[in-house]
């Protein structure tokens, strides 16, 4: 199966348990006694950072992932069980985004970094709860709440420390084997490795070591689409260091030009990133008696000094330039720590969203009846969410939601607002005659 860095899946809570409207049958008990037990919470889902997995390629055979949802309460003040949370486990490296609106759900940078990214519903609460001094029998309980459901976006951005970045057949994949145990395809005509390979190099004598990421080869255009086009620069992003290979036998100055144009035109601060160039396949410019044309490769060496930047003239082939290669890199690699708090990405607050503001607004008039229709919509204030939870059980439930308007302030609002003596109310799907409060 192919290497795929990004997937979309639906993922669904699960929803909150109805609470239950139960009366215990007992001798000398009126209608008898209320004992109605809660609903349980709906499951969460989360996504949970592993080694284990290279790639999003173990999602494909499911796009759609749900949680369980909460058990209805019961009588005997029985509760019902909550909803088994859902784990789906990503690579390290996974950002996932709402697609709808482009944010960050959550980017998972360490192993077994865990994060929800679909809030369970609440429970409902059972009419034992609802007993007062003038309220001894009622006759209705809170529904559950509905799980949220969201469409994401994963991409996988490799966490390498290290990037090689160049043209095809620059030499990238021959380094990468050079320096570290990887193995990738390695070929002497110009093509471009189809999927990132990682690779880790280590200085065993200072105990040290980097990882390093042989990044999909760019063609001119990529940040326009063409070739592998953003497949290959979405893993540039994670490194903390870029390393520029360029084939001595080609125009390096030329290529690298290029190369920084194309990051450019994909993201601006990846040039700002630390960064140092290799001159590679040195091997390959060969002066008359055989060995490496020194005049050309100074030469090139001193037109590349142009960039700014440190270079270091290698040949991944016979292994001439790598330990100061590998040294360099360990020296110049920025920390982790001063990467992430100049790189990490805004994730959207992982906090309960409270209601809408309260507005109150009129709607229409009906005119030409016998009496003139006055109605007023209310939004906000978290109140359709409130009576949605007592739907079944709407008209027993009126003392109390009337009860709840006038704690919350509603009552005072509407009558601000303007309302009279039976205009309608429209709250949500729900419809109400407004009446003065007599007491």
């Amino acid at each position: 199966m192919a290497f795929r860095d990004v997937l979309e899946i639906d993922v669904t809570a699960g929803n909150g348990g109805d609470g239950a409207m139960s009366f215990h049958r007992a001798k000398y008990m009126a209608k008898g006694g209320p004992d109605g037990g809660h609903g349980g919470k709906g499951g969460s889902v989360y996504l949970r950072a592993t080694q284990n997995i290279a790639s999003l390629d173990t999602l494909v055979g499911q796009r759609r992932f749900k949680a369980e949802s909460g058990r209805y309460g019961e009588g005997r003040l029985r509760a019902g069980a909550d909803g088994q949370d859902l784990f789906i486990d990503v690579p390290v490296g996974t950002t996932a985004f709402d697609a709808e609106t482009g944010k960050v759900i959550a980017d998972l940078t360490e192993i077994g970094q865990v994060k929800v990214v679909a809030r369970g519903g609440l429970g409902g609460r059972g009419n034992s709860v609802f007993v007062s001094a003038t309220r001894q029998a009622p006759r209705f309980a809170e529904l559950g709440t509905k799980g949220e459901k969201r469409r994401l976006r994963l991409e996988l951005r490799l966490i390498a420390d290290v990037g090689l970045v160049g043209y095809p057949n620059a030499g990238k994949s021959s380094l990468l084997a050079a320096l570290s145990r990887a193995n990738p395809a390695i070929a002497d005509y110009p093509f471009t490795t189809l999927s990132p390979i990682l690779g880790v190099v280590e200085d065993p004598e200072h105990d040290r070591r980097f990882t390093l990421a042989d990044i999909p080869g760019i063609i001119e255009g990529a940040s326009e689409g063409k070739g592998l086009g953003l497949e290959f620069l979405r893993h540039i992003s994670r490194t903390r260091l870029l390393v520029y290979v360029l084939a001595a036998d080609r125009d390096p100055a030329g290529e690298l030009e290029h190369l920084q144009a194309e990051l450019r035109s994909y993201d601006p601060s990846l040039l700002e990133n630390a960064a140092l160039i290799v001159l590679n396949k040195l091997d390959l410019i060969k002066a008359e008696d055989g060995g490496t044309d020194e005049a050309l490769a100074r030469m090139l060496e001193e037109d590349l000094a142009r960039f700014g930047l440190p270079v270091l003239k290698i040949s991944a082939q016979t292994g001439e330039g790598l330990l100061a290669l590998r040294d360099t890199i360990l020296d110049v690699l920025p920390s982790r720590e001063a990467w992430v708090e100049t790189h990490a990405l805004e994730e959207e607050p992982d906090v309960l969203q409270g209601p809408a503001p309260l507005r109150i607004e009129p709607a229409h008039t009906n005119v030409g009846t016998e009496k003139e229709e006055r109605v007023w919509v209310v939004k906000g204030g978290g109140f359709e969410e409130r009576l949605a939870r007592f739907e079944r059980h709407l008209d027993d439930a009126a003392e109390y939601l009337t009860g709840y308007f006038k704690r919350q302030g509603l009552t005072n609002a509407l009558k601000r607002a303007g309302v009279k003596e039976e205009d309608t109310v429209e709250i949500g799907p729900f419809r109400f005659q407004y009446y003065e409060d007599e007491k």
